[in-house]
């Protein structure tokens, strides 16, 4: 009867947690309004901030939230760049993410009040990590450098440079998901980076993912890989259930 009740109330957490979208928040900094998307599983449950690419909130954004939420995740897609800033081409999103990688310090404010509103809804912040895509993969390693409070940072298909010169001690884990054809990303940028890991005595890992260009993990992209995304995608949830549990 007791095993019974167990897998019960397991499959009604499960159910309950897929029964759930993904909902519009806005927050604002200062006299900037952001909309974020969101969804509280379970108050005070495991959660996981996601930053998006440089087009803003996206289909893989919100497809890898609703598969986190499926995990018993709260999530949480910031907005980094408010509403009326949004970028309506790929040359605006460029200049506006060159922008926050030349300020990291910038970028890292975003993620905070991105993470202040999350923890208002409901997030755990004893355990949050953050996952980030493209240029949220970059911000993902900023927070990271920052020793900004997350227990774990996640970069996908991320920029690796650092902008400054300063090595701290990095506190959160890192977990690098990288496609081994990426020609955004050059043998040096990675060279640096290791470096700057040991350097910073972190806890890091390194995925290289074959035959992926830098767009590997998006089902909507011409160069998206299934195989290698499924396997990221293990990766992933094996390091989250290291750092969130």
């Amino acid at each position: 009867m007791k095993n019974k009740l167990i897998l019960l109330t397991v499959l009604f957490t499960s159910f309950s947690a897929m029964a759930q979208e993904l909902k519009k928040i806005q927050y604002t900094d200062q006299s900037i309004t952001h909309q974020a998307e969101a969804v509280i599983v379970k108050q005070n449950a495991p959660s996981v901030l996601v930053l998006p690419a440089w087009m803003g909130i996206d289909y893989e954004a919100r497809h890898d939230a609703e598969m986190l939420v499926n995990q018993g995740y709260n999530v949480f897609i910031a907005d980094i760049y408010g509403m009326t800033d949004a970028p309506k081409d790929m040359e605006a999103a460029k200049k506006l993410s060159t922008y926050y990688k030349e300020h990291p310090e910038k970028y890292r404010h975003k993620i905070e009040v991105a993470l202040n509103e999350f923890i208002k809804l409901g997030a755990n912040k004893e355990k949050i990590a953050v996952i980030g895509y493209c240029f949220g993969g970059t911000g993902a390693l900023e927070a990271a450098r920052g020793n900004m409070p997350f227990t774990g940072a996640v970069s996908i298909h991320g920029g690796l440079k650092k902008t400054d010169a300063i090595y701290n001690n990095i506190q959160p884990k890192v977990l690098v998901i990288h496609p081994a054809e990426d020609e955004s990303v050059s043998k040096q940028d990675i060279d640096l980076f290791m470096d700057e890991m040991r350097k910073g005595n972190a806890d890091w890992q390194f995925f290289y993912y074959a035959n992926s260009k830098h767009t590997f993990t998006n089902p909507q992209s011409k160069d998206y890989n299934p195989l290698m995304t499924q396997r990221a995608w293990k990766h992933i949830l094996l390091f989250l259930d290291e750092v969130l549990k």
